[in-house]
């Protein structure tokens, strides 16, 4: 499908979509040509139930393509539209004009269009002389914490949403892993904010530290989970001879096997889930069996959603 009859495809949709008592299962949303080549057979089936937008990719002086913003909209009047912050460091010790330019943007998308919940990550990804980076861990202490909840009560001052964070794959040791949920807990807990669960990052911390997806799991404030994420990776080889290779949430990949029965251990303790979205990054889905794995990666995920139902 071309760029314009995607673009006409999307703003001729209606807005009706049919209710369902499960999670809603979608897409995180992303710009680049192939993942439009990829994921368009499954908004045209009607597959796509929920939709989301990482929106601060959007606001740089190009914007988005016109295919894309029609499907944020499109979603956003179904209220069908979730939003997923990438850039704010949530927990960047020193607060600078940076983020305050980012809040005023912020205020700006919600007033917008219409966000079902809202979230980012947990860590930082700006300080000292590089302004961005994945998102790095701190330790759980009282001044970080108070950091946190400082940047997600600024957060929340702007909403009438619900806002979360989302866990990190990676750490720098044990002590990062095993804390990291409980950090978690008590950063949401001023604001009742959200976890979104990523199980990918699960994932890479059960290959890289030798943990149970169990161990990890209860760890987790799963009381608070509202999302999960799924999504595949790849492994960085060591130059330093005796170093295992580490496992890297890259969104690069096909989902690993050894996600799905994660997938349906976290279904069945976290009870309060409202939706599960496949993530894969655009520049990825480099051939047609690209694609054609992205989209069995997608229905296979919404088949144990589904099948998640129907055992409940």
């Amino acid at each position: 499908m071309c760029v314009q009859a995607a673009a006409a495809w999307a703003e001729s949709l209606g807005t009706h979509m049919p209710p369902t008592t499960r999670p809603f299962v979608g897409l995180s949303l992303m710009p680049e040509d192939d993942f439009r080549r990829a994921s368009f057979p499954l908004f045209e089936a009607g597959e796509v139930e929920i939709l989301e937008w990482s929106f601060d990719m959007g606001w740089g002086p190009s914007g988005v393509p016109v295919w894309t913003r029609a499907l944020i909209e499109y979603f956003s009047v179904a209220e069908r539209l979730i939003g997923h912050g990438v850039t704010f460091s949530a927990l960047s010790a020193e607060w600078t004009p940076r983020q305050e330019r980012w809040l005023e943007y912020f205020q700006h998308e919600i007033q917008s269009r219409n966000y079902l919940h809202l979230s980012e990550h947990f860590g930082f990804c700006a300080a000292g002389s590089f302004h961005q980076s994945a998102p790095l861990p701190v330790p759980l202490t009282e001044t970080t914490l108070r950091v946190g909840r400082d940047r997600l009560q600024k957060l929340n001052d702007l909403v009438s949403v619900p806002v979360g964070l989302e866990n990190l794959a990676f750490a720098f040791g044990l002590r990062d892993v095993q804390q990291q949920g409980e950090f978690l807990d008590q950063l949401l807990e001023p604001t009742n904010g959200f976890v979104l669960l990523d199980l990918h990052n699960i994932y890479c911390q059960m290959c890289n530290f030798d943990l149970t997806e169990e161990a990890i799991l209860e760890s987790y404030p799963l009381h608070r989970v509202r999302e999960l994420h799924v999504s595949g990776g790849s492994w960085s080889e060591s130059q330093i001879e005796n170093i295992s290779p580490v496992r890297r949430d890259t969104h690069d990949e096909a989902v690993p096997e050894n996600l799905w029965p994660l997938l349906k251990l976290a279904l069945q303790k976290c009870p309060d889930v409202k939706a599960v979205i496949f993530e894969r990054l655009g520049n990825t889905i480099r051939h047609e069996t690209d694609a054609q794995q992205f989209r069995a990666d997608f229905r296979q995920l919404r088949d144990i959603v589904s099948s998640h139902e129907f055992n409940s």
